[in-house]
């Protein structure tokens, strides 16, 4: 990829729309710009890593290998959003993996040495990079009481609609289209299930014509008919 493309996939990202063109340049970011193939390790096993990354294209899979040698899914981070060592912590993600998932992907990676310099450098873009830590925090907060007190099939129905409002296209707000990049073992992870159930549920959520899957597409006709079919005994 040539330098200028590099620069138009960084500068677009959200947190680095704050600055001008000017100090954009003067940060030398393309410096920090790699890419990475399908199912190619971004890192693994991170013993010592102290790097954060800003994910500007494709989707990353965040997960360990369990003791039968599996992968375990923790997380799926998506465009905008930055994984690694996002809390500037060093040394805090002990058997973590991060892999590029169904497709390659662009990232823009800062030893955290760097990006604190260059946080202090340039105190707007640390007010919101802050603001993007503590909605993350947020995001996994609400994924663990949910996992905590909610059965499967209202993990499952409350999953699907918080990936359509995050990730999906809509034109009126309660019908939405969201480009499918999970198996059903990926969800099943993600919801703390098996990959039975998840299926098995799926299946009586389509036969109920409340969600249309695919290879390409999840389709939700209606999220409030699928969020008061939670409502019906």
């Amino acid at each position: 990829m040539t330098s200028d493309k590099k620069f138009l996939l960084i500068r677009n990202y959200n947190l680095f729309s704050y600055i001008s063109d000017e100090e954009y340049e003067e940060l030398n970011l393309v410096h920090h710009f790699i890419e990475a193939e399908k199912d190619q390790y971004i890192y693994f096993d991170s013993h010592y890593l102290n790097k954060l990354y800003f994910l500007k294209g494709g989707a990353i899979k965040i997960g360990y290998i369990n003791e039968e040698g599996k992968e375990i899914i923790k997380e799926i981070i998506q465009e905008g959003e930055v994984f690694g060592q996002f809390s500037l912590e060093q040394n805090n993600l002990n058997g973590e993996f991060a892999k590029a998932h169904k497709a390659e992907v662009s990232l823009c990676a800062f030893n955290i040495s760097d990006f604190e310099k260059l946080l202090r450098k340039k105190p707007e873009l640390a007010f919101h990079f802050s603001k993007q830590v503590g909605q993350k925090l947020r995001k996994l907060e609400n994924r663990l009481m949910n996992l905590l007190n909610k059965d499967v099939k209202t993990r499952l129905i409350g999953f699907l609609i918080m990936l359509a409002k995050e990730e999906g296209e809509t034109e009126d707000q309660d019908k939405y289209w969201i480009q499918n990049f999970l198996t059903h073992e990926d969800i099943a992870q993600l919801i703390g299930s098996s990959r039975q159930t998840v299926t098995t549920l799926i299946n009586e959520l389509e036969h109920q014509q409340l969600i249309n899957v695919n290879r390409k597409l999840i389709e939700i006709p209606s999220v409030k008919k699928l969020q008061k079919s939670l409502e019906v005994v």
